[in-house]
């Protein structure tokens, strides 16, 4: 029998991350961007993370429980406009330690909205992940809202200008397109090396 996917834990601070050694995914990307959307796809559930059209609303790093097992992350997203100051350094601090301090991390997939190409701070999130030699991905949410031909366009141009990461992505929570390779991929061994 399947194990359900369930949510863990939110964690402000790096002393309360579980000690399972279970392997993690995280998910990073800016505000908005359709990280806990697509969580609750990759689970197929629709309530599993808590979603808002409001962007900013993850404030923690929030652990699910996948089979495997794998925990996958969802984390702030940066870019928010409305952060004061004191929280945007809070969140820099916060993931930086737990990417480049966390023995249990496997890969990073950067999550990125399929509608906008070039936005600076996806463009310095995969340069700092390039310059931490870390195993990322790159996820490209809401495809269903562009023509397959723009959406060739953006993976073209993210494989040319960010040949570190492993492999490009395109989803779309709401439709289903790629979510059952992306789960596979995500919760498959090849991640978790």
């Amino acid at each position: 029998m399947k194990e359900r996917p369930v949510f863990v834990r939110s964690v402000f601070d790096l002393k309360d991350l579980p000690s399972d050694n279970i392997p993690q995914l995280a998910l990073i990307g800016r505000s908005n961007v359709g990280k806990s959307s697509l969580i609750n796809a990759l689970a197929a559930e629709k309530n599993l993370a808590k979603t808002s059209s409001t962007p900013g609303k993850t404030l923690s790093l929030n652990f699910y429980r996948f089979e495997g097992p794998v925990y996958l992350v969802d984390t702030p997203g940066y870019g928010y406009a409305k952060q004061s100051r004191p929280d945007r350094l809070k969140w820099i601090q916060l993931m930086d330690r737990f990417i480049s301090e966390n023995n249990s991390l496997k890969q990073v997939a950067i999550v990125i909205d399929s509608r906008h190409e070039g936005l600076e701070n996806d463009a310095v999130a995969m340069n700092w992940l390039i310059e931490n030699q870390l195993h990322w991905i790159i996820i490209l949410t809401k495809s269903d809202k562009v023509t397959q031909r723009d959406l060739a366009h953006h993976e073209k141009l993210l494989r040319m200008g960010f040949s570190g990461a492993e492999s490009v992505f395109s989803v779309s929570s709401t439709s289903g397109k790629g979510i059952v390779a992306l789960r596979h991929y995500l919760l498959g061994v090849d991640a978790l090396k």
